[in-house]
């Protein structure tokens, strides 16, 4: 059975009551922004990086209009445009520190100010950057690349920083295909010259694996495509626990409605085919579930019902 940690502060190595900022201190933010837990003997710290605010029609374009207002209404969510939730990972096994994606940084002129805190969030939970030994990338969209573009970022990095993707993710950036997506204006571009600005910045540090990599012991990267061709999930699992960070093969709408197309997906129905085998193992096997959309701290799992499926969040332990 998997449990939650009763007291982060005294049962991880991750020091959670630090909540000063470079700069001198600041106020705690009165909405929580990070929460840990232990699978087996391994740290995990979910933490948010905002919200992303985007039009409703990116949960199913492929879908009549009234049937996304009804699961919206049903959902008592805005009826045309909400909040998407941004979550990374912090992970702590076999003497490294990983992070799993790294946020939206700065601002790309797409006016998203609620988003992009995790640099600042990883500072408020006392992690320091140059900590961190080992970044996975579930895929090279902007929301997930962006905060190690942040000015003054790389140089607080440690230079032999290994970065873990799969190399059909950064073959797909050479040229990317965007004639099966629906985004709103701009967003082509910004992913586009985000993508390539990253590989640029950090291509020395790749390091590319093909369909799995153990990136330390018990933390496993393992490519699934669709939502990118590269896209990867990565699995923690120690003492007969385990977590899977699905990235972004699984948004709010996916648990009963998985054949909805996402804006976001180069490839959707290789996607929803993903998503459905996905939450089917995930449902199977009682195992718990992060993704970098769903509410935060989003840690929850997965029952099957019938063809769809139904989310179940933790509850919170304090």
């Amino acid at each position: 059975m998997n449990q939650m940690i009763p007291n982060p502060q005294k049962e991880t190595n991750m020091n959670l009551h630090n909540t000063s900022h470079l700069g001198g201190p600041a106020p705690e933010e009165l909405v929580p922004s990070r929460y840990a837990l232990k699978i087996g003997e391994i740290d995990v710290l979910v933490v948010s990086d905002g919200v992303l605010p985007l039009p409703t029609v990116m949960l199913g374009h492929n879908v009549d209009p009234a049937a996304r207002s009804a699961w919206l209404n049903h959902m008592f969510l805005p009826p045309d445009a909400f909040d998407w939730a941004l979550n990374a990972v912090m992970v702590r096994s076999g003497g490294k520190t990983i992070l799993i994606d790294a946020g939206l940084g700065s601002d790309p002129d797409l006016h998203l100010p609620r988003a992009g805190q995790l640099i600042k969030r990883l500072e408020a939970a006392g992690i320091d950057l140059p900590s961190v030994t080992d970044l996975v990338l579930t895929h090279m969209h902007m929301d997930h690349i962006g905060g190690l573009l942040v000015d003054g970022v790389k140089e607080r990095l440690r230079p032999d920083l290994r970065i873990h993707v799969a190399a059909a993710e950064v073959k797909f950036w050479e040229a990317p295909d965007f004639t099966h997506t629906n985004m709103p204006q701009g967003f082509p571009d910004a992913l586009r010259s985000t993508a390539k600005r990253f590989v640029k910045e950090y291509g020395n540090q790749l390091r590319l694996f093909d369909e799995q990599h153990e990136v330390a012991p018990g933390v496993v990267a393992r490519r699934t495509g669709g939502h990118t061709p590269g896209h990867s999930v990565v699995r923690i699992a120690s003492g007969g626990d385990a977590l899977t960070f699905a990235g972004d093969a699984v948004f709010a709408v996916g648990f009963e409605q998985p054949d909805w197309h996402n804006g976001f997906e180069h490839d959707p129905e290789e996607a929803a085919r993903v998503r459905i085998r996905l939450l089917r193992e995930l449902a199977e096997s009682g195992e718990m579930l992060v993704a970098t959309h769903l509410p935060f701290p989003s840690v929850g799992r997965v029952a099957a019902e019938g063809d769809a499926f139904r989310w179940v969040p933790v509850f919170w332990d304090y």
